[in-house]
């Protein structure tokens, strides 16, 4: 699966890893704070063409630490549960973290924030346990919206930048 719009990037780079790239409209230290502030985070997390719901966000981003995010959408008959460990975090460059709600098939997830002058570029990039794990993200939609999701976090980030 590759797909551009506007300035993101989704590939598939191999059977188990898919990598989003997308340059924001703001310093590093601004996109970190949209990636690791709870109440930042629930601002641009979901694509709102997708209808879902944030109920809660709870988010301990250190290493170490943990989340727990509380999502629901009209076609689900009971809210869901994200939720993971942050393996790695470095302030304004990098976040690593595990998805443990798929049992043994979540994927870990790195994403770092590179700044280039007043923008920064952005790279996530998720490993699955196996191939079939990744086909499945991708035949359940888990792995779609990232257009809509990063055009959501660079809209938010120049509204940091004025405030």
């Amino acid at each position: 699966m590759d797909g551009t719009k506007g300035n993101t990037t989704t590939e598939r780079v191999s059977d188990r890893e898919l990598v989003v790239t997308r340059t924001v409209d703001g310093p590093a230290r601004l996109v970190f704070k949209a990636w690791s502030d709870s109440a930042l985070f629930q601002r641009w997390w979901t694509p709102r063409s997708f209808g879902m719901t944030i109920h809660s966000c709870e988010m301990d981003v250190r290493t170490g630490g943990g989340y727990r995010l509380v999502i629901s959408h009209p076609s689900m008959p009971e809210p869901m549960a994200f939720f993971g460990k942050y393996i790695e975090v470095v302030p304004d460059a990098r976040i690593v973290w595990t998805n443990e709600e798929g049992g043994e098939e979540g994927a870990v997830s790195t994403v770092t924030f590179e700044e280039r002058r007043d923008k920064t570029l952005v790279v996530w990039h998720d490993l699955y346990p196996s191939k079939e794990a990744l086909d499945e993200a991708m035949v359940s939609g888990a792995t779609s919206g990232f257009d809509e999701q990063f055009d959501q976090l660079d809209e938010m980030v120049s509204t940091l930048d004025a405030e």
